[in-house]
């Protein structure tokens, strides 16, 4: 005999959406992929019930700066979530990986150290066809999966608060 277990799961679909303040922090760094990427997350938000007014755009110049930006943003108090946007693109130099690698790691980081979800909407590709393909091509928008994410995660959180006080 199998006992159900209390199952605690995140829903991008939620009346909650209306009070979340959301940054989209997204490179200007190839600026043709990454207009993309906003315009889907955006479009994911507001869809999903999250309000307009609620929605800041941040610029920084390129992945590299994203995580020094995002501890900022996070620390702020102002917002509740983050979603990163951008686009690297490999090159002729091994570039490409240290900008990756400190994107992501760092990234990471600072939502680990302020519990501030970050959604992941920084493409690593190989060409720019690549890239035009992941935002909003043939391979679906990254800006709006990466929206999706976060919206379940916060959505999670606000579950797993409800159920420590119970």
């Amino acid at each position: 005999m199998t006992t159900a277990i209390h199952t605690l799961e995140g829903n991008y679909v939620s009346p909650e959406n209306t009070k979340f303040r959301i940054a989209l922090l997204a490179s200007r760094f190839n600026e043709l992929v990454v207009k993309e990427l906003i315009a889907g997350a955006q479009d994911w938000l507001i869809r999903s019930g999250v309000q307009p007014i609620n929605l800041t755009l941040v610029r920084v110049p390129g992945a590299y700066e994203l995580s020094h930006i995002a501890r900022d943003l996070a620390l702020s108090g102002k917002i509740d979530g983050i979603i990163a946007l951008g686009c690297i693109i490999r090159g002729d130099t091994p570039h490409f990986e240290f900008v990756a690698q400190a994107a992501n790691a760092g990234l990471q980081q600072v939502s680990a150290a302020t519990s501030v979800p970050i959604g992941f909407g920084v493409l690593t590709v190989e060409t720019l066809d690549q890239a035009l393909a992941r935002a909003g091509s043939k391979a679906g928008n990254k800006g709006a999966e990466a929206a999706q994410a976060l919206l379940e995660v916060l959505n999670l959180k606000v579950a797993l608060n409800a159920w420590s006080q119970a």
